[in-house]
């Protein structure tokens, strides 16, 4: 089971609330309400690693990924405004943990399908 923890005032927005949930199925291995959340044409740039054109793309990759489920996940900071927003914090996994930004712009104001991701992450 993993460990989450958050600020207390990362869920105090809508937005907020959803993006805690996003990183939340990143942690769990719940791939479907992250497809879900994406538009056609994501694009997803880890930055230093990859970039992932497309929610076919971003569809294999997710799944690749569930398999490696977090021990525990911090969430530091929720930031939104607009159509954009940004989300730090650390997963741990085993004995690795990963400190991470992830910089989100929406396909618009009022729905929550992430039209472009830029991650930053570190191994620490």
């Amino acid at each position: 089971m993993t460990k989450i923890t958050m600020q207390p005032d990362c869920s105090n927005a809508p937005r907020k609330e959803f993006l805690k949930n996003f990183n939340v199925a990143f942690a769990t291995g719940n791939t479907d309400f992250i497809i879900e959340h994406v538009s056609d044409d994501i694009l997803w740039t880890i930055h230093g690693d990859k970039h992932i054109n497309g929610k076919e793309a971003f569809t294999r990759e997710v799944n690749i990924m569930k398999e490696y489920t977090a021990d525990g996940l911090i969430i530091y900071t929720i930031i939104t405004h607009g159509r954009e927003a940004a989300l730090n914090g650390e997963m741990k996994m085993g004995d690795t943990t990963y400190t991470f930004c992830d910089v989100y712009r929406f396909t618009d104001t009022k729905n929550n399908i992430i039209k472009e991701l830029n991650s930053y992450v570190i191994k620490t």
